[in-house]
């Protein structure tokens, strides 16, 4: 009898609470955790849950071969009884790691629910959400030797101008590291703030149309009436 696959996503106790603290499924907090959009307090909420789940995991395969050498399959003779008691404790032993992966998860998960009621992240525009992504694969803002534009370079070709990028900066949700000189190219990264935006739930409605609310103290441009 062989375990579930590893990528098999098993439920656990902490599901609901995460997803309700996170504001998505816990599916989409390992997506995010692969991709490197989380930050410090989540990623690290996003490895205690694939612990938790892998120990699960166990518990669920020691539990059905249990249940198995239970069943009317095999005869009852010595050896039966042998299997079962030997199952039953390879079960006990996985049921007290999966108990200390779930006590290390919900640790993790408290400072996060406790942030939960704070202003949520603002929602992206469809553009600024390609702009973010495309930063957190690594980013870069060269000036031209000759011409003296600004550019942003990106792994995957994203285009972002040096406007965005200004805009992005203004609203919090990205950094440059100006130690180095633009000519050699700036590190772009995202902020705490930025991981938050990009990894928050969409709200409904037509892809672009939906810019980021303008955070306090950014200066909003009122356009003049025809």
């Amino acid at each position: 009898m062989t375990r579930p696959p590893l990528d098999g996503l098993v439920p656990t106790a902490l599901d609901k609470r995460i997803e309700a603290a996170v504001g998505y499924g816990v599916e989409e907090l390992r997506r995010h955790r692969d991709g490197g959009l989380l930050d410090a307090p989540h990623a690290a909420l996003a490895d205690a849950h694939r612990d938790l789940a892998a120990a699960e995991r166990d518990v669920t395969f020691y539990r059905v071969r249990l249940a198995r050498l239970a069943s009317s399959e095999l005869p009852v003779d010595q050896a039966l009884f042998a299997r079962i008691d030997r199952t039953l404790n390879q079960l006990a032993k996985a049921a007290a790691v999966r108990d200390a992966k779930q006590t290390v998860a919900a640790v993790a998960l408290e400072p996060i629910e406790t942030a939960a009621p704070q202003q949520a992240p603002p929602q992206l525009a469809t553009t600024d959400v390609a702009a973010l992504l495309a930063i957190a694969q690594g980013a870069k803002l060269h000036e031209h030797l000759v011409t003296r534009r600004l550019a942003v370079a990106t792994p995957t070709r994203t285009r972002i101008s040096y406007a965005q990028l200004q805009r992005l900066e203004a609203m919090g949700l990205v950094e440059r590291d100006r130690a180095h000189p633009v000519q050699a190219g700036q590190p772009v990264a995202l902020t705490d703030i930025g991981r938050a935006a990009l990894t928050a739930p969409r709200r409904s409605g037509p892809p672009g149309t939906r810019p980021a609310p303008v955070p306090p103290g950014f200066p909003v441009v009122s356009r003049s009436r025809r």
